[in-house]
């Protein structure tokens, strides 16, 4: 008889392969389409929200990089300083002073980043709202090439590639191999209109959706996946533009990672729980997106650290066999006792580790080619054998401070 774990790792096994296999078969029937920009005449107002809290080393360069924008509609550049102990506002004022488009808003720091944002939508003038991070740099073609999704009057916000901006330590790489990945997959889930965030170092929105869904959610730790979800709730549809592209500074101590990730982790927590009635109801929202988030949070990290405890149980086991029989005076290993024959547990895990790898090595090499980088093959193996371990540690924390509750942003 199978064990739970055996089950429940086998339950991990289908599920992974299943959906590997449906971003392949999407890939092979939209390849042709990743890079399309629909074209449009229209001419959206659009204003540029950046929430900032003590980014006093980062602040100027993002304001910097959104005047720098080729889309000559940007009606106002909105920076809200939530309540910075720093340089922040300075600077801030500064800017205001020496461009136009420029509106400084200084309110009191509620703990939360949406309120930041909530506070700015009420004063914003644009038929698009642009939230762009304190510490993100959108490419001077982003909102061009976002904003024609909106001609569909069912869209109702549009995200884009996120790329790592400082890869100068190992850390770094390894996010920047990261998020390479999930931007390739994301727009494998677009077109299956199931994208299930709009992050926030670059994401555009129709004003009049997010004044349906009341703004963003105060007490929802990641604020950018809540309202995805509100707005697909609602009857929106959510788009990614593959071309446009925005850099983030990702931290660059464990200690930094450790926080951000708990920090998300706790978010999609809070959002499976918020939704927890949508599960196989309401549209795609319901019967895949909710599903397909779960399995990537929950189940693919469980299914992780099933194997990895399979696989040092079983080094854990062959090390005591080894000083027992060392010590007693007996023989390691008898001939009837070896068995050629693989695990068929074991045979799965490899086989599903060479086709994972074979999917990152071919995301990287995708969105390598159109941006003219390369990646070490070392940094990539190190990626797929090591980096992604962490995950298990990361939920278990997150889960725990989860139902402790009193967690803070």
């Amino acid at each position: 008889m199978l064990n739970t774990l055996t089950i429940v790792y086998l339950f991990y096994m289908f599920v992974a392969i299943y959906f590997l296999l449906l971003f392949i078969l999407t890939f092979v029937k939209n390849r042709k389409e990743i890079f399309l920009v629909p074209e449009t005449k229209k001419n959206y107002s659009v204003s540029v929200l950046i929430p900032a809290f003590n980014e006093e080393d980062s602040i100027e360069g993002t304001v910097r990089s959104v005047l720098d924008s080729d889309y000559k509609n940007i009606k106002e550049i909105i920076i809200i300083n939530d309540g910075s102990t720093d340089r922040t506002l300075e600077i801030a004022r500064r800017l205001e002073k020496k461009y136009s488009k420029i509106v400084v808003l200084d309110k009191k720091n509620e703990g939360s980043k949406a309120a930041a944002l909530n506070y700015a939508i009420k004063r914003a003038k644009g038929e698009l709202i642009a939230v762009v991070d304190a510490d993100s740099y959108p490419d001077s073609h982003a909102i061009s090439t976002m904003k024609g999704f909106f001609d569909d009057k069912k869209v109702g916000a549009v995200t884009t590639r996120i790329l790592v901006r400082n890869r100068d330590n190992f850390l770094g790489k390894m996010q920047s191999i990261e998020y390479k990945v999930i931007a390739f997959t994301r727009k494998l889930l677009d077109f299956l209109d199931a994208v299930y965030v709009t992050p926030g170092p670059m994401a555009l929105y129709r004003k009049k959706a997010l004044e349906k869904i009341k703004g963003f959610d105060v007490k929802n730790m990641t604020e950018d996946i809540e309202a995805t979800w509100h707005l697909i709730h609602e009857g929106y549809k959510v788009r990614m533009s593959f071309v446009s592209k925005s850099t983030t500074v990702a931290p660059n101590t464990l200690k930094g990672w450790f926080r951000q990730r708990i920090r998300w982790n706790i978010g999609g927590f809070q959002c499976l729980s918020k939704y927890r009635k949508v599960w196989f109801r309401k549209g795609m929202l319901g019967y895949f997106i909710i599903p397909f988030f779960a399995a990537s949070l929950v189940l693919g990290t469980f299914g992780l650290g099933i194997f990895t405890y399979r696989i040092l149980r079983r080094i854990f086991y062959s090390y005591l066999l080894t000083n027992y029989s060392i010590a007693a005076q007996t023989s390691l290993i008898y001939l009837q006792e070896v068995n050629l024959n693989p695990s068929i547990l074991n045979f799965l895990g490899v086989i599903l580790f060479i086709f994972g790898m074979a999917f990152v090595f071919f995301a990287l090499k995708f969105i390598n080619n159109h941006i003219r980088e390369k990646e070490r093959f070392f940094s990539v193996v190190f990626y797929s054998l090591v980096y992604i371990l962490l995950r298990p540690i990361v939920l278990l924390v997150s889960f725990y401070k989860f139902l402790k509750g009193g967690y803070k942003w």
